[in-house]
């Protein structure tokens, strides 16, 4: 995630010494809305985009990526083959406590937002507190979900009891609903008949933010 918004950070400072973002996105034959996703870090260039950004402000392109090189050197140089670059990120909500009644991305359960592959087709992320998930998921971190209603027995997903989003594993059954933690001194979460009401799914666990 620092290395996108770097990216993005690095990208506005070189259109500031040169150029404009009108001027740059018909340079390169992009649109202005494109260019303005990549400097406000939503999404992130493809190879080839940051080679031909980096061509028209006349920049190493590994300087544009974030690496520790500099700024000038080698602009020439394409991306070496053994240097990746970020993958295409969505910017999605991480979602705190759950007003009662609210959809979970109302503004107001907005905590703050984080910057997630565009592959997993995340809607939001929530901050795991606890130790209820380990090993699998460990405290402090952010777990990326995608909104859908139901979910697989055995999926990891993001479930809304009493206004507040946990994840535990789900197990549905015609009369009863279980979550189950991934840390066996917890014990499941049971709810049967009417009670199965009380739980909401909002979604499907799809990703996994982590400091090393």
């Amino acid at each position: 995630m620092e290395k996108v918004a770097e990216l993005a950070e690095r990208l506005n400072e070189a259109i500031k010494d040169k150029t404009s973002t009108t001027k740059l996105a018909d340079q390169i034959g992009m649109s202005k809305q494109a260019i303005s996703a990549y400097t406000t870090g939503v999404r992130v260039p493809k190879r080839p985009v940051i080679n031909a950004l980096a061509e028209a402000l006349g920049v190493n392109p590994l300087w544009l990526m974030g690496y520790d090189v500099g700024k000038y050197d080698n602009v020439t140089a394409t991306i070496p083959a053994g240097f990746q670059p970020l993958p295409q990120r969505d910017r999605v909500p991480r979602v705190g406590q759950i007003a009662c009644g609210e959809p979970i991305t109302a503004e107001e359960n907005i905590d703050a937002y984080d910057e997630v592959p565009s592959v997993w087709h995340a809607d939001f992320t929530l901050l795991c507190q606890g130790d209820s998930m380990e090993p699998k998921i460990k405290d402090g971190d952010v777990v990326a979900i995608h909104s859908q209603p139901m979910v697989e027995n055995g999926e990891v997903a993001a479930v809304l009891i009493d206004g507040e989003a946990t994840l535990k594993r789900v197990f549905l059954f015609d009369d009863h609903i279980e979550l189950r933690a991934e840390n066996p001194t917890f014990p499941t979460i049971l709810r049967i008949g009417e009670d199965m009401n009380t739980i909401t799914i909002e979604g499907k666990a799809v990703g996994l933010c982590r400091k090393l």
